[in-house]
């Protein structure tokens, strides 16, 4: 076995063993949470001088500036390509499998007699017919217009649920209800994570433009913020083609702090099924457990399945036909030499700081340039969503579908635009597919309650997502060199990771 296969396998059981540490053991579990968190840092405290040391010298080694139009306009046209293509996927998929169907989002007994008995609401010669009731919903005293939040210590029964916190319905002051009453409703609230996060699309459209000219680029760093960086090495190294022999000391620094951080990198990346384990072990211990996770995906199974389903598709149909139609690339080859970043993004939850481990295995294992990986790869990690935005219109059709509200086909054909544009404005971090979900929904006038029912499988969901991201990166960085002229040079490395392989199999033989 080559030492590539035993790392990829290693890698491999540390997934596993973290899920069965998480899933069996919870508490025990966040004791070794640590270890990815120390994984985690390592990873993002590189993303920074890696993009602004490595668009630096693709820029400068394009030699005349007004190549990079070329690229420009060949990377961004993939992107919205395959993003486009993955919204259509899920919008497809959720319409035929329908997976929002027979969900409850809570029910209404509008002639139900209640009596509020200190924290609890009992109801009259009627009965709640949903017994799993949580945090995630609040009951509704119709007639007063006053809702608390459902105590989770206090599991519900079938005439009466535990509620805290009482407040007016329509300005969210603390209230006192009155003793009794007609009219009861339960449905979902507005989850604390949601809330301040309903933002219009083209608001945050612009901010991402305005966002790309960075007042402080020492701050842009500091807040690790990608998209500005970009613009600004873009720039300073377009500007070093200009001076001539002037900049060759400040491009010949360029390098020499890429290389030194691809070494650092190199280290990092020996410690990956460490950190891996650590941070799969701490998430699924987080989330409770096998006790706490495994009864939310049974419930919400078809809709998981279906988000699932829509990734794999384009995960290991479209992408690859796409790497093999326009990038002539082996695909087993490209994809086994991209399984680091993969497993590393599926177990941080972020394309930014997986971006180290995906331009290595793309530079130096499947033989792209640093003039294409330098300028596809961050920019990808930033607006290439191609996960997030299948996500995010399976799970709008799927909210519309549990609350019964018919979308046509212009309100699909909105999801459809939103979610395209949407991902565009998501920057490369955990759950910002939170922030553009919520503009999908409002841009279709649909109840941005219904996100609570999703988070408490998001975080898993999250990380499948995240992987097909980071996979589209890097088949778009192997489409845009194929454009650039670049495929000779992927024969050369080609050659040289085979005779790399059978030097070490050769080795291993002694």
């Amino acid at each position: 076995m080559s030492a590539q296969n035993r790392f990829l396998l290693l890698i491999l059981i540390a997934i596993l063993l973290g899920a069965v540490l998480g899933g069996q053991f919870p508490r025990e579990a966040l004791y070794v949470k640590f270890l990815g968190d120390l994984f985690l840092n390592a990873l993002k405290m590189v993303v920074v001088p890696l993009v602004i040391a490595s668009m630096v010298i693709g820029v400068t080694n394009l030699g005349d500036i007004r190549k990079l139009e070329g690229i420009g306009k060949r990377t961004l046209i993939y992107y919205l390509f395959t993003t486009a293509l993955s919204v259509l996927l899920g919008l497809v998929l959720v319409n035929l499998i329908r997976p929002g169907a027979g969900v409850r989002h809570g029910e209404r007994l509008p002639a139900a007699r209640y009596v509020v008995e200190d924290t609890r609401v009992r109801v009259q010669d009627a009965t709640f017919e949903e017994a799993r009731y949580d945090d995630r919903y609040q009951v509704i005293l119709e007639d007063q217009g006053i809702a608390g939040v459902v105590d989770p210590q206090i599991p519900p029964a079938p005439d009466r649920i535990a509620v805290t916190g009482w407040r007016e319905v329509r300005t969210g002051r603390p209230a006192s209800p009155a003793p009794s009453g007609t009219g009861v409703r339960v449905d979902l609230r507005v989850a604390e994570r949601v809330q301040g996060k309903d933002r219009p699309i083209f608001e945050v459209l612009t901010d991402v433009l305005v966002g790309m000219v960075p007042t402080n680029v020492f701050k842009a760093m500091v807040d690790m913020d990608v998209l500005p960086l970009i613009v600004f090495s873009l720039l300073f190294g377009g500007v070093l083609t200009t001076l001539g022999e002037r900049a060759r000391p400040v491009i010949d620094f360029f390098n020499g702090l890429n290389d030194a951080v691809m070494k650092i990198v190199q280290i990092v990346i020996a410690l990956a099924p460490v950190g891996i384990f650590a941070l799969i072990a701490a998430r699924m211990g987080a989330s409770g457990g096998w006790a706490g996770f495994w009864p939310e995906l049974v419930r919400l199974a078809w809709y998981a399945s279906t988000v699932i389903l829509g990734l794999i598709i384009h995960g290991l149909i479209t992408l690859p036909l796409i790497l093999l139609l326009f990038a002539r690339r082996n695909v087993l080859r490209y994809v086994r030499n991209m399984l680091t970043a993969l497993s590393t993004a599926f177990s941080t939850a972020s394309s930014s700081a997986t971006l180290p481990l995906t331009v290595e295995c793309v530079e130096k294992k499947n033989g792209i340039s640093n003039r294409v990986a330098s300028f596809v790869l961050p920019l990808g990690a930033t607006i290439n969503m191609d996960g997030t935005a299948l996500y995010e219109a399976v799970a709008a059709v799927f909210i519309a579908q549990v609350y019964g509200i018919a979308l046509g086909p212009v309100e699909q054909v909105i999801v459809f635009l939103t979610a395209t544009l949407a991902s565009i404005g998501a920057a490369g971090i955990p759950e910002a597919g939170l922030v553009t979900m919520v503009m999908v929904l409002r841009a279709v006038d649909l109840p941005i309650e219904g996100i609570s029912l999703l988070l408490v499988i998001d975080w898993f969901l999250d990380r499948c997502r995240t992987t097909v991201n980071v996979w589209g990166d890097a088949v778009g960085a192997a489409v845009v060199a194929q454009y650039e002229g670049e495929a000779e040079q992927e024969g050369m490395n080609r050659d040289e990771g085979d005779r790399q392989d059978e030097g070490m199999k050769a080795k291993e033989a002694e």
